[in-house]
């Protein structure tokens, strides 16, 4: 399965360019498996992804930081047209930031998100992924300790804790449609 991650090449907003074989190659791909990892939710703190998808698949939205206009946007867009469709399935939808959770819940608020809106400042999802790329200075805009943001990505897991669905851009690039998202849950097995 090809995704849009292996047919472009990102250059991040630093203006450097990322070597294909440096990042690309080792980025998530269906058929990778979801580590077990605790993320931070903004409103109700740790979220255990291995008890989470044992109550449906998984779908994850990569951002930046809460006041992103890009990343906010898209989030907006999500609640109003992607959420509700989600909600007639059994999927998640989490939001992951790794900035701190304090921070997130004013993304939360702007935009009344009522999915999950998780924090992930450890990058144990990030890094896991291989998502990440380095955004000098952006520690202290985080609150994490690192300067690492990730690409905009939409990932989807299954129940089994599967990825079947990877959709991760360059930075800057716009999200996905809900109607692709949607089209790969509806694929899950």
């Amino acid at each position: 399965m090809t995704t849009a991650a292996h047919r472009v090449r990102p250059v991040g907003d630093a203006g450097f360019a990322f070597d294909r074989g440096d990042i690309w190659d080792r980025m998530v791909r269906p058929g990778d498996r979801l580590p077990s990892a605790v993320l931070l939710e903004a409103d109700l703190g740790p979220i255990h992804l291995d008890r989470l998808r044992m109550t449906g698949p998984i779908v994850f939205v990569f951002f930046p930081y809460a006041s992103s206009a890009r990343a906010g946007a898209a989030l907006a867009d999500y609640e109003h047209r992607l959420h509700p469709a989600l909600a007639a399935t059994d999927a998640h939808l989490v939001a992951v930031s790794p900035q701190i959770p304090a921070r997130l819940a004013e993304v939360k608020r702007r935009h009344e998100l009522s999915f999950f809106v998780a924090a992930d400042p450890r990058h144990q999802l990030i890094d896991a992924f291989n998502v990440g790329f380095p955004a000098p200075g952006a520690d202290v805009l985080l609150g994490a300790g690192r300067s690492i943001l990730p690409f905009p990505a939409v990932i989807v897991a299954d129940r089994a804790g599967t990825v079947r669905h990877a959709d991760v851009r360059p930075d800057g690039a716009a999200y996905p449609e809900p109607a692709e998202i949607l089209a790969a849950v509806a694929r899950l097995p």
